[in-house]
């Protein structure tokens, strides 16, 4: 359009119309300009992050470098001496007696076993563990009471052969170490427990060898560990058939055997060598008086208060009979190690004859059974004269066989207290059960709470008597006579 044809009116409007153009122009450069400069600061922040991020994955790869090394070197540390540890509890783990009988060269001779059965039991079934783990072994015992058990039970010539044994036995090893722990109750109880726990969280530690199968005590450590990966780390070494407790739980374990390396049968007193027999109590021969045929007494006419298990037979896998119905019935070396003192007991009087069983016969029921005679008795005196420590076989029989023996003989009991350590004697079951022909015999030959005709009582399972000792028929029909030649 042509300047010349417009009016004044018209060129105001277009310039109206160019300036607000230029306006939105200017407001459109202004808005990029901002857009920039917050790109620009987000560039620079961003940057910024990324150089953060760029310094923390360099640092933590530093640092993780230097924890792996870490962990190198602490694996390595962790790995460096490898052991198994093998804790045997002495008293009631005993080693055959071919290997006691040789003394020293015996005790290297059973260390050699041990180390060959517990070298192979881990290559077969911890393959997990390095080959060059090294076999640690602790025995625990009472070597006093040990020696002069195994003297008493005739499976050594002399009392010092354990000892010779057992020096021969820690010898051979380096590793291989017998602790004697002294004579006390549960003393060698509480150190290999004790250990037990110790080694257990020790990451050195690869597997413990636990040798307890005699002692139910033992269940009460055990079941304080049920998660897999503890026991898994565990296997219980069985010597004689596992306790009643043991038993029933050692499914949640592994268990080995080594034959012909520790005895599967309990110490016996009975059937003792000529040697033994005749430096110990007379026998005296039999008569019955109903015609009836018996057997010879077992040497000395006298049952030890060790109270072993009589037996030779091989015992089954399952829990005994006697096991069952006395699961918290002490083993000879709980017994042994009770009441040892460290100095010996005075020169000890001989009791008159006025206190001993005179009688020569042995009362029995119908079936054959020994019948006990019911007893009355004081509760507290049985349990005062309990805790007085006194030996049943002195002032009871007259003949004890013990020298030194671990309890008392010196006191003057009256015709009360007298009558209390019966009652205490009583309540220890005999082994000879109702078969019994010692006609001194101080022991329990019927559960002496149960009622004829019932075979149970108040401590149900936990009775001390097996179960044919109880509810025997009371009726005395006959008796079977001992007597001297």
């Amino acid at each position: 359009m042509a300047l010349e044809g417009m009016s004044d009116h018209e060129l105001r409007q277009r310039f109206e119309m160019l300036k607000g153009v230029e306006h939105h122009k200017n407001e459109l450069i202004l808005e990029l300009l901002s857009r920039v400069d917050s790109l620009d600061e987000s560039y620079q922040q961003m940057a910024l992050d990324h150089q953060r991020e760029t310094q923390f994955n360099r640092e933590g790869q530093l640092r993780e470098r230097k924890l792996q090394d870490e962990l190198r070197k602490l694996k390595a540390f962790m790995n460096r001496d490898p052991f198994v540890l093998v804790l045997v509890d002495g008293d009631g783990m005993i080693f055959e007696d071919d290997f006691i009988h040789k003394g020293e060269i015996g005790g290297k001779e059973a260390a050699a076993m041990l180390w060959n059965g517990i070298k192979d039991h881990i290559h077969d079934r911890l393959p997990d563990i390095p080959s060059d783990c090294r076999i640690v072994t602790r025995i625990y015992a009472n070597m006093k009471g040990l020696s002069e058990v195994c003297w008493k039970a005739g499976l050594v010539e002399k009392v010092g052969l354990i000892e010779e044994f057992y020096r021969g036995f820690t010898g051979s090893k380096i590793l291989f170490d017998f602790i004697d722990v002294g004579p006390g109750k549960d003393r060698a109880d509480e150190k290999i427990n004790e250990l037990f726990k110790l080694h257990l969280g020790n990451f050195h530690c690869q597997h413990i060898f636990f040798g307890c199968s005699h002692d139910n005590g033992y269940a009460r450590l055990l079941e304080q560990y049920t998660e897999p990966m503890i026991t898994d780390r565990i296997t219980l070494l069985e010597g004689v058939p596992f306790e009643k407790e043991l038993y029933a739980m050692k499914a949640k374990y592994s268990t080995v055997k080594f034959e012909n390396i520790f005895r599967s049968t309990k110490i016996n007193v009975y059937n003792q060598p000529l040697y033994q027999a005749s430096q110990s109590l007379p026998q005296y021969p039999m008569q019955v008086s109903s015609n009836e045929t018996t057997s010879p007494p077992l040497p000395n006419g006298y049952q030890s208060p060790y109270q072993p298990i009589i037996g030779t037979s091989t015992p089954s896998p399952a829990p005994s009979s006697q096991s069952a119905m006395n699961p918290k019935a002490p083993t000879w070396a709980s017994t042994a190690t009770s009441a040892i003192q460290i100095v010996s007991p005075p020169a000890t009087p001989t009791p008159t004859n006025s206190s001993l069983a005179s009688s020569t016969d042995v009362p029995r029921n119908r079936q054959g059974q020994r019948v006990d005679p019911p007893t009355t008795y004081d509760k507290e005196e049985v349990d005062r004269v309990r805790k007085m420590k006194l030996c049943n076989v002195h002032f009871l029989r007259g003949d004890c066989g013990y020298d030194p023996c671990t309890h008392s003989h010196s006191k003057k009991l009256s015709k009360t207290e007298m009558a209390a350590l019966r009652t205490v004697a009583r309540m220890v079951p005999c082994r000879q059960g109702s078969a019994c022909d010692d006609p001194k015999c101080m022991y329990g030959h019927r559960c002496p709470i149960s009622v004829p005709g019932k075979k149970d009582c108040l401590f149900g399972d936990n009775c001390k008597f097996e179960r044919d000792l109880h509810g025997l028929d009371l009726n005395i029909v006959r008796t079977t006579k001992i007597g001297k030649k």
